[in-house]
């Protein structure tokens, strides 16, 4: 090795401990781990989940944490994905560190769930890594000889190989989605038992770490197709802004990005002051409500975080709730007493004498449902029942009880009119909005406008009086039934 090779090797390894350096700060930082925690470390075989990887290996006798990693197979990309999956299991072998490789058939879950392929892989990965951390944390205790990483621990973490132009993208991916200060803020470097230990570092930066250490990966070539909004902002928009507008682009998005979370965490605060102020505490202040007077002269920004902070006295998980939800509240406070908006996860919010209420809906499994008549005034429409699935066989065709997968309804159900966004699924495996089908179907407008619709957020079960979404249909793997029956249908023919 000659002088000038020596000096090279020298650079590269103070680079690389730099970097090192630099992500132990950062989690330290952000409290990530603590002494005595797993690792799980979701490995894809792409540079950003090996640099993780690597770098988590590296530091588990500093940060005192055991690791091991999982790989998601998502039965898509033939031959690739097989390549992609033996390269993850190969590295953890050679570095001793445990590897589960789980195998998932992504189209079938996407066409379940009715979603994305991609969100149904995101879904899936996030599932798996769950599973492996609430398996290692009640793992029984083995002997003190076994393999590294396979012991119980107390706490496990799992981290995911997020870095700083991810995050910029997921900003600017929110941004065009309409997303409140919530989504503008950006991936947190910590949530729960999720970390991100690269959220710091530039997507550029960790493939020179790698290759300065002479550390190989995989490349997933459906990265380069831009069919996916994600793909193109990042192979499209993000270099665009860096090359035409200012190459500090992601910098000063991810310092926009961090500024909003601060303003986030400032108004969820002042709103839970001046609940504590007024609703007290627990499920039943937030069941008895607050005023709405008191709530209406708040500030428009502060109002979006009352109700929310409102719903999580209720019980009612935030994660499925939109904007549209939020809207949907705010817009009874001129509706009079009596009116209702049904929210996700069984819940419904609900106008009192002068007082906004949020209540668990007890109808979800059985009793009668309720649409809006064109005056505005409640009336019973569809009557639900909830009941074992024994004998999967063909139900009766009839015109206005039909029968559904209850495991696969998501959201609380809602009887109303049609929305923009409104769909079902068809016996192919793709969507028809309501929209289209009432117009095929030759269906008058004025008559659009009073069908009713049994909702599962924008997924329609059924247009009463015509047809269901193949997604809700009943299979051999159904175990829980939902029957819907339109009140006085079958008399009016």
């Amino acid at each position: 090795m000659t002088k000038d090779d020596r000096g090279v090797k020298s650079e590269h390894m103070l680079q690389g401990y730099a970097f090192q350096r630099q992500t132990l700060d950062y989690m330290r930082e952000n409290q990530m781990t603590a002494p005595g925690d797993g690792v799980v470390a979701g490995l894809s075989g792409g540079a950003d989940s090996v640099c993780l990887l690597i770098l988590l290996h590296s530091l588990e006798e500093t940060l005192g944490i055991r690791l091991r990693a999982v790989h998601v197979h998502h039965g898509i990309r033939g031959s690739e994905a097989d390549r992609d999956a033996s390269f993850c299991a190969r590295l953890c072998e050679k570095l001793r560190i445990p590897c589960r490789v789980a195998r998932i058939d992504a189209p079938r879950e996407a066409s379940e769930k009715g979603v994305s392929l991609e969100e149904a892989g995101r879904m899936a990965r996030y599932r798996i890594f769950e599973e492996e951390a609430r398996e290692w944390e009640t793992k029984a205790p083995g002997d003190e000889g076994q393999a590294a990483g396979t012991g119980a621990c107390l706490r496990a973490r799992i981290a995911t190989a997020h870095h700083a132009d991810d995050n910029a993208e997921t900003i600017l991916h929110n941004l065009l989605r309409g997303s409140g200060l919530k989504g503008l803020g950006g991936i947190e470097p910590a949530r729960g038992r999720v970390i991100r230990p690269l959220l710091w570092a530039k997507s550029g930066a960790i493939r020179e770490f790698l290759s300065e250490q002479g550390i190989s990966w995989v490349e997933d070539s459906s990265n380069r197709e831009n069919i996916y909004t994600r793909n193109c902002l990042r192979n499209e928009i993000l270099p665009l802004m860096e090359e035409r507008i200012n190459t500090a682009a992601i910098p000063h998005i991810l310092q926009a990005g961090k500024r909003i979370r601060q303003a986030d965490a400032y108004f969820e605060k002042q709103a839970d002051e001046w609940l504590a102020a007024r609703a007290g505490r627990g499920d039943s202040a937030a069941g008895d409500g607050i005023s709405i007077k008191e709530l209406m002269e708040c500030e428009e920004i502060r109002r979006g975080y009352i109700i929310r902070g409102l719903l999580r006295l209720a019980g009612c998980p935030l994660k499925d709730l939109t904007a549209r939800h939020i809207e949907d509240i705010l817009s009874l406070a001129d509706r009079g007493t009596g009116k209702t908006a049904a929210l996700p996860n069984g819940f419904l919010a609900q106008t009192e004498y002068g007082r906004l209420c949020i209540r668990r809906r007890e109808t979800a499994r059985r009793g009668t449902d309720f649409a809006a008549d064109a005056d505005g005034e409640i009336r019973p429409a569809i009557c639900l029942e909830v009941f074992p699935c024994k004998n999967p066989v063909d139900f009766p065709k009839n015109q206005y009880t039909k029968w559904f997968d209850y495991d696969k309804i998501k959201d609380t159900l809602s009887v109303r009119f049609r929305c923009p966004g409104d769909y079902f699924m068809l016996p192919s495996g793709g969507r028809k909005t309501v929209k289209s089908f009432m117009i095929d179907e030759k269906i008058p407008r004025e008559q659009r406008e009073r069908t009713l619709l049994l909702a599962d957020g924008s997924h329609i079960l059924w247009i009463v009086g015509h047809r269901i979404s193949e997604y809700y249909k009943i299979t051999g793997e159904t175990k829980t039934i939902l029957q819907a029956r339109l009140d006085g249908g079958e008399s009016s023919g």
